[in-house]
This record gives structure tokens, sequence and C-alpha cells, in this order.
């Protein structure tokens, strides 16, 4: 009867440690809610991003997220020029 006795009270114990880490892993994976941002278009605006190291240029034509993507290992610089008008 003893041993039956230690053996549930094993069993109690695993299962609240079981809940209370699914539930501490899920309150962490989940973090922030993030907002639905739509994307915008801006390709009136001129802006580019810019390798500081290549030179590389990309123009930014739909902004959604704000992402700085990465050239040659660096984050890109954000330019803005002003528009060019034709002759």
């Amino acid at each position: 009867m003893l041993f039956v006795l230690r053996v549930v009270i094993a069993v109690v114990i695993f299962l609240a440690i079981l809940v209370v880490g699914m539930a501490f892993l899920r309150g962490v994976s989940a973090g922030r809610p993030r907002e639905h941002i739509d994307p915008e278009d801006v390709a009136d605006l001129d802006v580019f991003f810019v390798c500081g190291e290549c030179g590389t240029e990309l123009q930014v034509t739909r902004l959604g997220e704000i992402q700085v993507p990465r050239h040659c290992g660096e984050p890109m610089q954000v330019v803005r020029r002003p528009r060019h008008q034709p002759a």
C-alpha cells in the first residue's frame, strides 16, 4: 500500500511540473502579438537602401513591416534622394 501511495504522489508531482512547464513555455514562445501592417506604396518618395561596403542600392517601392535588409554582412543604410526632374 505504501508503494502505491508513493507512485501516485510521484505521478501527481510529475503532472503538476509538466503542466506548469508547458504553460511557461507557451507564454515565452508566444511573445507579444504582432500588428498587421498593410503594405504601403512608397515609390514616389525615392527611398533607397544602400550598402555601405559595396554600394549596392535597392529602391523601396512598397513598405510593410520595417526590416532593414543586410548586404555584405552589415545592415544597409536608408537614403532618401530628391527626385530627378526629366529634362
